[in-house]
């Protein structure tokens, strides 16, 4: 029961128990709801105060009269913001009336960063950076760093990494394309520094938390997977990745202070012998407060009947507990499952309208094992979205 009540409180927060009109916002429950994430697009905005010439901004007052940290993105590359992000913590069934008004500049506030995604690739001095990358190509057939022959992976922590002030999560950038992820003790922003040092095994407990998750042949917290019917008749479920992938490409979209958000571009994946290459984005969001990344993937040219699959690793847990709130389902575990012999839950959710089903791998001879699993219907319209 203490589980399910966990895990439902948690969906609420898919569910979506805030609701937009004009821009009004309010919490329909009875309790508090800190740091929620909301999201302004600039066409609404202008619904408001009209049209927002080039090079401005808006600000927006709390209730208390101090202007909020809104943090302005540019999701097309325009060079002109399309979203305002800000955090706001609702008290019981409050409602809160945005009032946004043009300015030159966003307000002179110190922000903390409570958000951060970096991909940094290593020197010839063995160093990384000094500064991420904002795209990056990974080499064709990029194989997982041998540690035993070269102390040092091509990339920091071998791959891009996305952070907030509770946790935090990485993807191996080569053949795997495995997500892990970092156990945090600290609110500070810590994966630029984890990792650059090899007398500093991130493996083991220090000061910041730690890695905390053994992947092995899963799918681990949140990895992608299709599942298609070969030529043959026969289902079967491919992994995101391998040596079938033309190109690879990672690109930075919004860095903090409030949100974080990247993109892996997957070009022309042949998912099985017989099938026509498919191509696969994937947009993963984190911000501050919450202790999740959220995915929105979509699948382009996918074979008929193909469903989007992600899963948790199994590997020190047997017991997977299905949920439901109605508009949202979801799978979790609740085990001593992190490497330092500590408790781990994991979750995934979905809106419900796009789960198809959810299952467990066989724990041996198939690619993909020690899984359980939740699948997605695919839609040319619109993404499969899923939070880990």
């Amino acid at each position: 029961m203490k589980h399910n009540y966990i895990a439902l409180a948690f969906l609420a927060a898919l569910a979506s128990c805030l609701t937009q009109k004009e821009l009004a916002y309010k919490n329909h429950q009875n309790i508090a709801l800190a740091d929620q994430l909301i999201v302004l697009k600039r066409a609404a905005v202008e619904k408001q105060t009209g049209a927002i010439p080039a090079g401005k901004y808006i600000s927006i007052k709390q209730p208390t009269g101090v202007p909020l940290v809104i943090q302005f993105d540019d999701l097309d590359g325009d060079h002109e913001w399309d979203e305002a992000a800000f955090l706001y913590s609702f008290q019981p069934n409050e409602k809160f009336v945005l009032h946004p008004v043009i300015v030159d500049a966003p307000p002179t506030i110190k922000a903390v960063v409570r958000a951060h995604v970096r991909h940094m690739k290593k020197n010839a001095d063995n160093s990384f950076g000094p500064v991420s990358l904002q795209k990056d190509t990974m080499p064709v057939n990029a194989a997982p760093t041998d540690f035993s022959k070269q102390p040092l992976p091509p990339y920091l922590t071998e791959g891009p990494a996305w952070e907030n002030d509770k946790v935090g999560f990485r993807l191996y950038f080569d053949v795997r394309n495995g997500k892990d992820i970092w156990g945090k003790t600290t609110d500070r922003m810590v994966l630029d520094e984890v990792g650059l040092d090899t007398a500093h095994n991130y493996h083991h407990q220090a000061e910041w938390g730690m890695d905390v998750l053994k992947v092995g042949p899963s799918l681990g917290a949140g990895s992608l997977a299709l599942q298609v019917t070969l030529p043959n008749g026969k289902d079967t479920l491919v992994r995101l990745g391998g040596t079938n992938i033309e190109q690879v490409v990672y690109e930075k979209v919004a860095d903090g202070p409030v949100r974080a958000i990247c993109r892996l571009h997957y070009k022309n994946w042949k998912p099985g012998e017989g099938l026509a290459p498919v191509s696969l984005t994937e947009e993963i969001h984190i911000w501050g407060g919450q202790y999740f990344y959220e995915s929105k993937v979509r699948v382009t040219a996918a074979p008929a009947g193909a469903q989007l699959v992600t899963g948790i690793v199994n590997l020190n847990s047997k017991q997977v507990y299905e949920i439901s709130s109605g508009k949202a389902e979801g799978i979790y575990t609740f085990d001593r499952q992190a490497e330092n012999k500590d408790k781990l839950g994991m979750a995934i959710i979905m809106p419900a309208d796009q789960v198809a089903g959810t299952a467990t791998t066989p724990d041996a001879h198939t690619d993909i094992r020690n899984t359980f699993i939740i699948k997605a219907k695919i839609a040319n319209d619109k993404p499969a979205v899923f939070r880990f």
